[in-house]
C-alpha cells in the first residue's frame, strides 16, 4: 500500500521510536529495582505469579467494585487497547505488505471476525475516552479532586496530572480517530459496504467518490501510526503505564510459600538483630522495597483510596492516593540519576507525604482494599512511621506516654500488672495456674483488662463461656500488651520486646507436642487488633495459634446449642471492626449470631469489606486526632444512627469507645453502643426487655434510634 520510500521511512522512524521507548522502559525497570526485597515472597513461582496477575487484570473485577459506570467506560478502553496490540500491527503489515496478501476484505472467517471486534472496540474507546475527558475536564467531580489540606508534589499542583491526561486522552482520540478513519477511507475505496464494519461502513458512506479515497488512506493510516510511533518514548512517563504496572504489581503482591495471598492485617517484619543495618522504615524511595516503588507506577490515579480513606473523607492531610501520585512525579523528575543508583535528592516528607498526614492515618486498609491495581498506601505509611519513630525519634508527644506504659507496665495505659485481673474480682475466672488442662486460652487484653468499658464485655464473655461450659483459662498477671499500638506507630523496638516476651509465655502454656493439629489449644480474644497480633504478627517470632474472635466462638457454641438463640424486640446494625472484617475477613460469624433468634440486623451503607473506620485504629486511639473538617468517629455513628437501628453492636472495644464517645451518643433519642458478648450475655442473665419498645422519631436520620435499652451487660 505504500511507496517504497514510505515503507523504508515508516522502518527507520518506528526503529527510532522503539530504541527510546526501550531506554525508557529500561530506566523504570531500574528505578524499580532500586527498591528492597523485604522478607515476605514476592519472587517465588513467578510463571504461576504472571499468569495470575494477567488474568486478575484481564477480569478487570478489582476495577469494578467501585463507581460501575466509570468502570464500564473504563473497560471499553482496557479491552480495546489490548485488541489494538494486535490491531496497530496489522495495520503495519496492510501498509507495508502487497495489497494481495493483507486486503483486510479478503481474510475469511477470521478476518470476518477480527474486523467486527476491531470496529465495535474501535467505537467503544472513542466513546469511552469522551466520557473520561468530559468527566475530568469539564465535570470534575469531587470524587477525584484531592482536600485543601493535601499536600501535592510541585509538579502536580502546577497542573501536571491533568496534563499528563489530556496528553493520553487526546493521543488515544487521536490515534483510534484517525485509525478509523483509515479504514473508513479504504473501505471507501472499494465502493461497497462491508456487514463486518458497520461503523466504519457509516462513515465511508459519507466520503465522496475520486482518488482522494485513496489519498486519504495514505494520510490517516501515517497519522494513526505516526501517533503511535511518537508516543511511545513517552509512554514510561505517562498515567497511561498502569497499563502494563498493574498486572506486574498483581503479581509481585504479597504471598506465602503456598501463593496464598497474605491477610492485609499482615505487616512485614524489621530485622532488629541485623548489626549492618543503617536504616530502619522508610525515609527516601530507594528505603522503600521495590513493590512499593511499583505502586507509583501502577497507580491509576483514580483517587478511589482517599474517597474511603477515614482521615481523608474528615477533611484531614492525608490522601492516599496523593502519597502514590506525589511518588510518580518525583520519579519522572528525577528518574535518570535514581535509576544510575544515585540517593534520591530528598526525603519523602518533603515531597511524597507530610508528617500530619503519616500520624492521621488509622492503618484501617481501606485503600489497600478498594485500590484496583493492587496498591498498598497503608504499607508505605508504616514504614515511613518506623522511620520517624526510630530513626528520628519524632512521633505525636501523647504516644510516649502509650510507649511509656507498655514499657514499663505492659499496658499502654500504665497501670500495673498487679491490676490486670481487677475486671473478674467477683467472677470465678480461673487462670492457667489454676486449670493447666485447658482448652481454650481467654486473652483479655489490655482494654478488656482495663478500660471500664472493654471489661464489661470481658465480664459478659466469662459469663457465656461459663454458661457453655468451655473449659477455659487466662494468662491473668502474666498476659502483657501484644503491642499492636505500637507496631502500628512505627515503634518496631518496642513491639519485638513485648511479642517476644507474649510468644514465649504463650508457647509454654500452648504447645504440647503430645497433642494434634485437631486438638490444639484455641486462643480467645474480644479484641480485633489482639485477634491480628496473635493470628498474623506472631508467627514471625515463632508463634503459631489457632486463634478465634469471641463472635466466631460464640456462633460455634450456638450451633452446638450449647447457649441458646435469642428473640429481640428491636433492630440493631453492626459496625464491621477493620482488623476484623477488612484486615482477616470475619464478617458472617457477628451477623450471624445477632440475627440467630430472626433479629432484624439493619446494614449501614458501609458495611463488611467497605465499612467506615471508628477512627481508633494506628495508634489512632493514643492521640489527638489531626486537624480536619470532623472526628471519623463523628462520621461513623451518625452512618449507623441513620439506620434507625436501637442499638448499635460491634466486636471491638476501642470501636465501642470510639462511637460510645462520638457527638452524637450524647443525645437522647441516640443508639446504644454494646458488644455483641454483651447482648448476648444480657439474654442469659434473663433480661427480657431488652429494647425499650418506643419507636424512634421518623425523619430525623442521625441520633434517631430509641432511648437506652437499660442493659448494662455487666
Amino acid at each position: 500500500m505504500l511507496s517504497i520510500p514510505e515503507k523504508i521511512l515508516f522502518v527507520l522512524l518506528a526503529a527510532v521510536s522503539l530504541y527510546f521507548t526501550y531506554l525508557g522502559f529500561r530506566r523504570v525497570v531500574r528505578v524499580i529495582a532500586r527498591g528492597q526485597t523485604g522478607p515476605v515472597p514476592r519472587l517465588n513461582q513467578l510463571p504461576r505469579r504472571l499468569f495470575d496477575g494477567i488474568m486478575r487484570a484481564a477480569g478487570q473485577t478489582t476495577v469494578f467494585r467501585a463507581r460501575p459506570v466509570a468502570s464500564f467506560f473504563h473497560s471499553f478502553i482496557f479491552y480495546g487497547f489490548i485488541l489494538y496490540l494486535a490491531v496497530n500491527a496489522v495495520d503495519a503489515l496492510n501498509g507495508l505488505l502487497p495489497v494481495g496478501l493483507t486486503s483486510r476484505l479478503h481474510f475469511g472467517v477470521v478476518g470476518d471476525v477480527y474486523r467486527l471486534v476491531a470496529d465495535i472496540l474501535t467505537f467503544l474507546i472513542l466513546v469511552g475516552m469522551v466520557y473520561f475527558l468530559i468527566r475530568r475536564f469539564l465535570v470534575k467531580p469531587k470524587t477525584i479532586e484531592h482536600g485543601r489540606r493535601v499536600k501535592l508534589h510541585e509538579d502536580v499542583a502546577a497542573g501536571g496530572v491533568q496534563r499528563d491526561s489530556l496528553i493520553v486522552g487526546g493521543f488515544i482520540l487521536l490515534h483510534v480517530g484517525s485509525r478509523l478513519l483509515a479504514e473508513s477511507f479504504l473501505l471507501a475505496s472499494h465502493a461497497h459496504a462491508d456487514a463486518f464494519q458497520p461503523i466504519t461502513s457509516l462513515v465511508a458512506g459519507l466520503i465522496g467518490p475520486g482518488d482522494a479515497r485513496i489519498f486519504g488512506w495514505h494520510v490517516f493510516w501515517w497519522l494513526a501510526l505516526g501517533i503511535i510511533l511518537a508516543f511511545l518514548p513517552y509512554f514510561p512517563r505517562s498515567k497511561h503505564i498502569h497499563l502494563f504496572a498493574a498486572p506486574v504489581n498483581f503479581a509481585f503482591e504479597r504471598r506465602t510459600e503456598a501463593l496464598a495471598k497474605v491477610p492485609l492485617g499482615v505487616l512485614e517484619p524489621v530485622d532488629l538483630e541485623d548489626e549492618e543495618a543503617e536504616q530502619f522504615g522508610a525515609a527516601r524511595l530507594e528505603d522503600l522495597r521495590f513493590p512499593q516503588i511499583l505502586d507509583a507506577y501502577a497507580c491509576i490515579q483514580c483517587n478511589r483510596c482517599a474517597n474511603v480513606c477515614p482521615a481523608n473523607q474528615t477533611g484531614k492531610a492525608l490522601s492516599p492516593a496523593a502519597l502514590e501520585i506525589n511518588k510518580r512525579y518525583e520519579l519522572n523528575a528525577n528518574v535518570d540519576a535514581f535509576a544510575a543508583g544515585e540517593q534520591s535528592p530528598r526525603p519523602l516528607l518533603e515531597f511524597a507525604i507530610p508528617a500530619e498526614a503519616v500520624w492521621a492515618c488509622t492503618a484501617c486498609g481501606a485503600c489497600i482494599e478498594v485500590c484496583p491495581v493492587g496498591c498498598e498506601q497503608m504499607i508505605d505509611i508504616i514504614d515511613i512511621r518506623r522511620d520517624l519513630v526510630m530513626m528520628q525519634g519524632e512521633f505525636p508527644a501523647e504516644l510516649q506516654t502509650a510507649f511509656r506504659g507498655m514499657e514499663r507496665s505492659g499496658n499502654p495505659w500504665g497501670i500495673g500488672q498487679d491490676k490486670r485481673m481487677e475486671w473478674a474480682d467477683d467472677l470465678a475466672v480461673p487462670t492457667v495456674e489454676e486449670n493447666p488442662d485447658f482448652e481454650v486460652l481467654f486473652w483479655v487484653g489490655c482494654a478488656g483488662a482495663y478500660d471500664p468499658a472493654a471489661q464489661k464485655t470481658t465480664r459478659a464473655m466469662a459469663r457465656i463461656l461459663d454458661q457453655a461450659k468451655v473449659n477455659y483459662a487466662v494468662l491473668g498477671k502474666a498476659e502483657k500488651c501484644t503491642g499492636d499500638p505500637a507496631r502500628r506507630a512505627g515503634n518496631e523496638y518496642l513491639y519485638y520486646q513485648l511479642a517476644t516476651e507474649n510468644v514465649e509465655t504463650l508457647n509454654s502454656v500452648l504447645i504440647d507436642e503430645k497433642l494434634d493439629e485437631s486438638k490444639r489449644k484455641l486462643v480467645l480474644t474480644t479484641c480485633p487488633h489482639c485477634y491480628n497480633a496473635l493470628l498474623n504478627d506472631y508467627p514471625q517470632l515463632g508463634g503459631d495459634y489457632s486463634v478465634v474472635h469471641h463472635t466466631q466462638l460464640i456462633e460455634q457454641l450456638m450451633a452446638e446449642q450449647r447457649i441458646p438463640a435469642f428473640k429481640l424486640d428491636g433492630s440493631i446494625t453492626f459496625h464491621d471492626p477493620c482488623y476484623l472484617g477488612r484486615h482477616n475477613g470475619v464478617y458472617d460469624a457477628p451477623r450471624n449470631v445477632l440475627a440467630s433468634g430472626g433479629n432484624t440486623l439493619l446494614e449501614m451503607p458501609r458495611n463488611r469489606n467497605n465499612s467506615f473506620c471508628c477512627g481508633a485504629g494506628g495508634a489512632q486511639f493514643w492521640k489527638e486526632e489531626e486537624e480536619g473538617d470532623e472526628r471519623v468517629s463523628n462520621v461513623r455513628f451518625d452512618e449507623a444512627a441513620a439506620t434507625g437501628a436501637q442499638v448499635i453492636a460491634t466486636g471491638c472495644p476501642f470501636c465501642k469507645v470510639m462511637l460510645s464517645s462520638s457527638d452524637g451518643a450524647d443525645e437522647k433519642t441516640a443508639p446504644q453502643v454494646l458488644d455483641v458478648a454483651q447482648i448476648v450475655a444480657a439474654r442469659l442473665d434473663g433480661i427480657q426487655a431488652f429494647f425499650d419498645h418506643h419507636a424512634p422519631p421518623p425523619q430525623q436520620g442521625a441520633g434517631s434510634g430509641s432511648g437506652s435499652t437499660g442493659v448494662s451487660g455487666d
